[in-house]
């Protein structure tokens, strides 16, 4: 870890791993941690620190220009390729298998080779594609 773990950045990193599937915006985070008295600049400083860990990934949305930060710890995010839904902004885990052959598929045809930990794969979830008819 780049910085030792302050009460400030426990609190953060314990609310962000409560909710990997999930992306916030450091304004949401400090919503949800005010009553653990975290200022909106602290929450910047720690998630700056902790994205350069590798303890949260930046996740983009398509609802604007503000940056998300995704929890990114955790074993199960590190062996995925991961499905981010540009309406709801939910982010999943694509099956092993599927993930697999995309990878295979890639490497085959393009000689090019995918890192699962840095790959997010933007489109429309079932759920709000269904929404949209």
């Amino acid at each position: 870890m780049s910085k030792y773990m302050t009460k400030q950045r426990e609190v953060l990193l314990g609310f962000l791993a409560e909710h990997p599937d999930e992306s916030f915006s450091a304004r949401q985070i400090a919503e949800q941690l005010k009553d653990d008295k975290i200022s909106v600049s602290a929450v910047y400083r720690n998630l700056s620190a902790l994205e350069e860990d590798g303890k949260l990934r930046r996740v983009m949305q398509s609802t604007g220009r503000e940056v998300f930060y995704q929890y990114a710890d955790c074993d199960v995010c590190k062996e995925c390729l991961h499905l981010s839904c540009r309406k709801c902004g939910k982010t999943y885990h694509m099956s092993t298998q599927g993930a697999d052959m995309l990878m295979n598929n890639v490497a085959a045809q393009e000689k090019f080779f995918i890192d699962k930990v840095e790959t997010v794969l933007y489109g429309v979830c079932e759920k709000c594609k269904a929404l949209q008819k």
